[in-house]
Parts: structure tokens; sequence; C-alpha cells
């Protein structure tokens, strides 16, 4: 099993595998050229866009500046925005359905580590060691402006995430959600 097949199933895998580098700077490079690229040029953009993400539908609008880990483990259904300064962490897949909107400044990551200190550092590697569970935003779902979804989540189709919110567990459709930890406090 690949590095990469490690990574997207789940187990402990090297961050420093040549293939994974090689991807990572291609979406750094990648990513860079999308952010300095005029707002107005949407040719450009949606050129970048094919190549730093695995799957868009129509009418995806990101506002730069945009960050990913590798990009191409991010697939967006169609009318999809997201707002500037979003930090995508896709070492797992992060799906994100028709008619979602994602506010500034959320961060949405897949990766995660040992919370043993002992464990943290690779014998192997001078990376941490990583895991990953991919998250899964609904359609027609809101994010709230600075909220943080953590590894493993699932939001729920119609659902609200209220600004500032850290989402720690899934939630369920149509309901509003809010605070740190994320919790329900109304159904729709």
């Amino acid at each position: 099993m690949s590095e990469k097949e490690k990574m997207l199933s789940g187990e402990y895998y090297d961050c420093g595998d040549a293939e994974l580098l090689a991807r990572w700077h291609e979406a750094k490079r990648l990513q860079q050229e999308y952010n300095t690229t005029a707002s107005s040029d949407m040719q450009r953009l949606d050129g970048l866009l094919d190549r730093l993400v695995g799957r868009r539908g129509a009418n995806v609008w990101i506002a730069a500046p945009f960050f990913v880990d590798y990009g191409e483990n991010i697939y967006l259904g169609d009318n999809v925005e997201i707002n500037m300064n979003c930090v995508f962490l896709d070492c797992n897949t992060i799906t994100i359905g028709n008619r979602s909107g994602i506010g500034p400044g959320v961060h949405i990551y897949t990766v995660f580590h040992p919370t043993d200190p002992d464990e943290r550092l690779s014998r192997e590697s001078n990376f941490w060691r990583s895991r990953t569970a991919p998250v899964v935003v609904g359609s027609n779902v809101w994010i709230g402006g600075g909220s943080i979804i953590l590894p493993g989540v699932t939001i729920g189709d119609g659902s609200t995430i209220g600004a500032g919110s850290v989402v720690t567990h899934d939630i369920p459709p149509r309901c509003v959600a809010v605070g740190n930890p994320c919790r329900v406090i109304r159904r729709l």
C-alpha cells in the first residue's frame, strides 16, 4: 500500500513520502498562482481551480486567498461559494455539497496527530505521525466565518453552523448549531 493510500484510508502514513511531497509542492504553487490572479480573470482562475481541486461543479467561487495541503482531495458541488482566507487541510477528502457556502476564515481539517507527546514524532521521519478522517459538508449548508471543522465530521444537508464554532462531531440535517464545542440549538 502506498503512503497516499494509507493517508486516504486513515492509517498512519509518512508525510515525507516523495509522491505526497511532490503533490504538496505542486498544490502550493497552484494556490500561490490562484491567490495572486486578478479576481476578474475568471478564465485563468477556473483553469487553476481545475488543476488544484479534485472536482468542482458549475458556478464555484473561491475568494482568494485560499490555502490547501494537496487540493486534489477537495470535491465541490454546484453553486458553492467559499469566502476568503479559508484553509482546507485535505489529507483526506473534503466534500462540499451543492448550494453550500463557507464563510471567511473557515478551517476544515482532515488530519490529526497522537495526543501522547511520546507518540507524535515519527521514528522514521522528521514529520509528526499523522492520521486522517474525511469531512463531508452536505448540500445547502452555511458555515459561518471563523468556524473550524475537525476530522471525521459530517454536517447534514440544510444546516447552518454559527460563526466561530468548533465542530467536533457530526451535525444532523436541517438545524442551527453553534459554539465550542458546536451543538444544535434549533431544528429547522
